[in-house]
């Protein structure tokens, strides 16, 4: 049986108080730092995430310095923490595009990122395709990431990683900083079926977990650019 999942949102950054997304792979600011509390003790009183068996992590620095403010419980419990390059964001805006994974290792040990693409955190050359900033390349990332944790052996699977992408190409639902939703896999009704997801009526109906993020559902692939942007950001969708 397909594991269920936590979709996590990473806690407020710099370049999300700022709206400077020249930031090259921001902090969290203050505020996020704050609301990391609240994500942590939300979490901590919800039976599912109790349940977690293994974190995967987006590999910036923003997305893993929330999951070690947040669930440091569960990594207390032995629960490990995976950085996946296939969940990092959309664009490749400095503020999009990771640390090298040598200086990531250094700073953050507790983190495995072991197996993270050795083409990360490069987004635009040929060579890193997968990880343009098209609607094609996102769309399929995100199948290629879900097809990856449908078929893990872990009951509850916790992820944090960014608004565009789990709005736009995982889950077609709106997240606050540090909020999160819960789904399970849908029905496959014939091999080549689409994964999706289906949301737990507990984090839909009130807006995820902590209640902050938009209750309306959205199209999955909409904003999302069909070629990308040119050096100034124009391009048909914004996707970010």
């Amino acid at each position: 049986m397909p594991p269920t999942l936590i979709l996590v949102r990473h806690a407020q950054a710099q370049h999300n108080a700022t709206k400077n997304f020249t930031i090259h792979d921001p902090d969290l600011t203050e505020e996020g730092h704050a609301q990391c509390a609240d994500l942590r003790k939300s979490l901590i009183e919800n039976p599912l995430a109790q349940q977690a068996e293994l974190i995967l992590v987006s590999p910036l620095r923003r997305t893993v310095q929330t999951a070690l403010r947040s669930v440091d419980w569960l990594m207390e419990k032995g629960i490990k923490v995976e950085a996946d390059a296939g969940w990092q964001e959309n664009s490749a805006h400095p503020c999009d595009t990771g640390s090298p994974v040598d200086k990531l290792t250094e700073e953050f040990p507790l983190v495995n990122f072991s197996k993270v693409d050795p083409i990360f955190p490069d987004k635009t050359s040929p060579a890193a395709s997968h990880y343009h900033f098209t609607k094609k390349a996102i769309m399929l990332r995100a199948q290629a990431a879900l097809k990856k944790l449908y078929e893990r052996p872990e009951k509850v699977i916790l992820i944090v990683s960014h608004s565009a992408f789990l709005r736009l190409a995982v889950s077609g639902y709106w997240y606050f900083n540090a909020d999160y939703r819960i789904f399970n896999f849908a029905p496959m009704n014939s091999p080549g079926d689409l994964y999706k997801l289906e949301q737990h009526e507990s984090t839909r109906e009130k807006g995820g977990g902590l209640g902050r993020s938009w209750i309306d559902p959205i199209i999955l692939g909409s904003e999302l650019p069909v070629e990308e942007p040119d050096a100034e950001g124009n391009g048909n969708g914004r996707g970010y």
